[in-house]
């Protein structure tokens, strides 16, 4: 299979090089969306302050998101894994020595419990069933397929925002294109800004610059030109739009906003204060049940000697009604050099499962903050 030459993403992408770590990330944006309150000041350290209309800031959470180290109620599970290669049970790996370095781009589960690997060095996406082994291969015909995501009927979707400036819709069943729905329109003035691909129901959208979404056609391969928009990132349950920004990075301020999707009206914004200097946002999705689904990566705290840190992802569970933290676990954060675009999907069962790189190839983990 050819094997297409990638360009370099800059740092409007989801990929960016901190502290010598490529992350998949979210932008360190430092102002709220349009319509929230900016975030309380008087909260006090450790604590996440909710802004709810007609409640008083500086509550303390349940669970506070403190300095030490978190443990999740449940162990890290090995769901599979894959060494670097072109063979059915390998994913690519590129080190040019000019450009980017590369590993697979970006993983999603699918509702039948299978996961699918963005494997774009190799040209394909590649199949896993809820065993963790390999199903097989699905070929890919875009030039810089960088992330993916699984509609409820299966349907795969493939975005390309650098040359073909396209998402591909694939059929999961023949692997045959279906349609594909150009990016480029009203609202999206650089689709190089785009920071991901999501489905709500029949809709296709994309992300620009972690914000709104914008619809770009449905998965029947219908473009929709006038481009309307919605505010965040549609939860599975149906009922809220969601949304998080850095405020300050280095004091590990971010806050959560929420926007009931019935009324239109905002039904929370909360903040969160962890006593440690964060890198960026790492995930932000809901499973089916509605509960949200928040990583940050930054230097963790490891409990020993103070002020002894590594670098990590902290994994919250927050309440879909309030944002109050449920639980939260602490994850290994990859520190190769390879460039990818996202490296966690939430589970429509609950959970997360997430890729880390090594020398020696790829492993898929599953985890839970719950």
């Amino acid at each position: 299979m050819k094997k297409h030459k990638r360009g370099v993403i800059l740092i409007g992408g989801l990929a960016v090089l901190v502290l010598g770590v490529a992350l998949g990330v979210a932008r360190m944006g430092t102002r709220p969306p349009p319509g929230a309150p900016p975030p309380t000041e008087d909260a006090p350290p450790l604590a996440d302050t909710s802004q709810r209309p007609g409640e008083r800031p500086g509550r303390p959470s349940p669970a506070d998101p403190g300095q030490g180290p978190a443990k999740s109620s449940k162990p890290r599970e090995v769901f599979a894994e894959l060494g670097w290669g072109s063979g059915p049970s390998q994913l690519g790996r590129e080190r040019p020595q000019e450009g980017n370095p590369e590993a697979p781009m970006s993983l999603a589960t699918t509702p039948q419990g299978e996961a699918v690997v963005l494997d774009q060095i190799n040209g394909r996406l590649v199949r896993l069933g809820p065993d963790g082994l390999v199903r097989g291969t699905t070929p890919l015909t875009q030039q810089t397929p960088q992330d993916v995501t699984v509609a409820k009927d299966g349907t795969l979707l493939v975005l390309d925002r650098l040359k073909d400036q396209s998402v591909a819709l694939i059929d999961p069943i023949t692997g045959e294109l279906k349609g594909d729905l150009p990016v480029t329109g009203p609202g999206i003035p650089n689709p190089g800004g785009i920071t991901g691909t999501f489905v709500d129901g029949d809709s296709v959208y994309v992300e620009r610059e972690h914000g709104a979404l914008v619809r770009i056609g449905d998965l029947s391969g219908k473009a929709d030109p006038s481009h309307p928009e919605i505010p965040g990132r549609p939860t599975r349950d149906g009922r809220t739009y969601i949304l998080a920004r850095l405020i300050d990075a280095p004091a590990g301020r971010l806050f959560v906003n929420a926007i009931d999707r019935a009324s239109g009206q905002r039904r929370y914004t909360r903040e969160y204060r962890l006593q440690f200097p964060l890198m960026a946002i790492t995930l932000l999705d809901s499973d089916r049940a509605g509960i949200i689904y928040l990583g940050v990566a930054g230097q963790l705290p490891t409990g020993k000697a103070s002020p002894a840190t590594e670098p990590g992802v902290r994994l919250f569970c927050l309440d879909p009604l309030d944002g109050k933290v449920l639980g939260q676990a602490d994850l290994p954060l990859n520190t190769l050099p390879e460039e990818t675009f996202r490296d966690f999907t939430v589970l429509d069962e609950g959970g997360v499962l997430f890729q880390l790189r090594t020398e020696s190839g790829v492993t898929l983990r599953r985890a839970d903050c719950r």
